[in-house]
């Protein structure tokens, strides 16, 4: 029987932990107590970490950046000013990374409808040779890249929703096309890219959409891009399946960030990419967590994604920003269709 959702839970996630540090392990325990509150866990099909074949970890990290971080954790030592390692963090990034190719893996095989990997430590920023902004491995690219190498696909779209830029996605899949990279993200913010003139290079030219967003977007910005912007994209791209770097930073409450994006934002957000995926790719899509730091936003966001994906009605705890939402989004949207109309 297909279940309605596939879930991955870190098994031993906590003892990658560093003291006062923001990615900490509660970030996953409220999601999923939440999700379990709510009766929404018990309706999925629970994955373990299978591993990461070889040759995909090959094809998305250097030989070089995969022994510098098992000799870091080997070690203790952080990789850089934000990004930690203990002696069981190398364990435990394969495990991240392994669950999220587990969840695509099952959404791709029919096996499940819809997939939420709560994969930690999170992956996006992680580039093809540096480690880096909390990230180790990139979740999210290998999962891609284990469907194209394993799996017979031969065009996958990630979309990231997190606050800061997923720069290590694009990083990875910036010369390719046969993976389309949509990003929303706070601009100015670490780590300084994604800018709308980013739209990769040589036969990934036109693959790589970003649309940097100033502080005080919000919901309004997240539906236009969502709703209208990325789908018109993923029209001419026709992807197989969608990917979604769910970082929940881009919420409100979120410490590190200045947008305004609700709960609920999240959750239409997410809702508009399963309506697209059921329409043109057999309801294929799967959720990878990346960052986020406020458990209220945690509980909020993770509950009102995975009521989207299983097509339940949303409902947001938290409630909108007590902040109006800034426009300056707008003229972005603007130039964004002209930049993305040239292809």
């Amino acid at each position: 029987m297909t279940a309605p959702i596939a879930y991955f839970y870190p098994e031993g996630h906590a003892a990658h932990s560093q003291p006062d540090h923001p990615e900490r392990p509660q970030r996953v325990e409220t999601i999923r107590r939440t999700l379990e509150d709510a009766g929404l866990w018990q309706l999925g099909s629970h994955l373990v970490n299978e591993g990461l074949a070889a040759d995909v970890l090959a094809a998305v990290h250097s030989a070089e950046m995969l022994q510098a971080i098992q000799q870091y954790c080997q070690q203790q030592r952080n990789l850089d000013a934000d990004t930690y390692t203990t002696s069981d963090s190398w364990r435990l990034a394969q495990a991240a990374a392994g669950g999220a190719v587990a969840v695509a893996q099952a959404v791709w095989r029919g096996e499940a409808q819809t997939g939420f990997a709560l994969s930690r430590p999170p992956g996006h920023h992680a580039t093809r040779t540096q480690p880096m902004g909390f990230c180790l491995l990139n979740n999210v690219a290998l999962a891609a890249q284990h469907l194209l190498q394993h799996e017979g696909a031969a065009r996958i779209a990630i979309l990231d929703m997190d606050v800061h830029h997923g720069n290590g996605t694009q990083d990875i899949f910036y010369d390719r096309a046969d993976v389309m990279f949509c990003n929303t993200q706070q601009l100015p913010l670490w780590p300084g890219t994604g800018r709308l003139e980013e739209r990769g290079v040589s036969a990934g030219l036109g693959f790589t959409a970003n649309l940097p967003l100033p502080p005080g977007s919000g919901d309004a910005a997240f539906e236009a891009a969502y709703g209208e912007l990325f789908p018109a994209l993923l029209d001419a791209f026709k992807p197989e399946m969608l990917l979604v770097s769910f970082g929940f930073d881009s919420h409100w409450k979120d410490p590190l960030a200045n947008l305004q994006v609700s709960a609920a934002g999240y959750g239409r957000a997410v809702a508009s990419l399963r309506h697209w995926a059921q329409q043109h790719c057999g309801g294929k899509i799967a959720l990878i967590l990346e960052g986020g730091y406020d458990l209220d936003a945690a509980a909020a966001c993770g509950l009102a994604a995975a009521q989207a994906l299983l097509g339940h009605e949303i409902t947001d705890a938290v409630g909108p920003s007590p902040f109006p939402e800034g426009e300056d989004w707008v003229a972005v949207l603007d130039t964004a269709r002209k930049e993305f109309s040239r292809g």
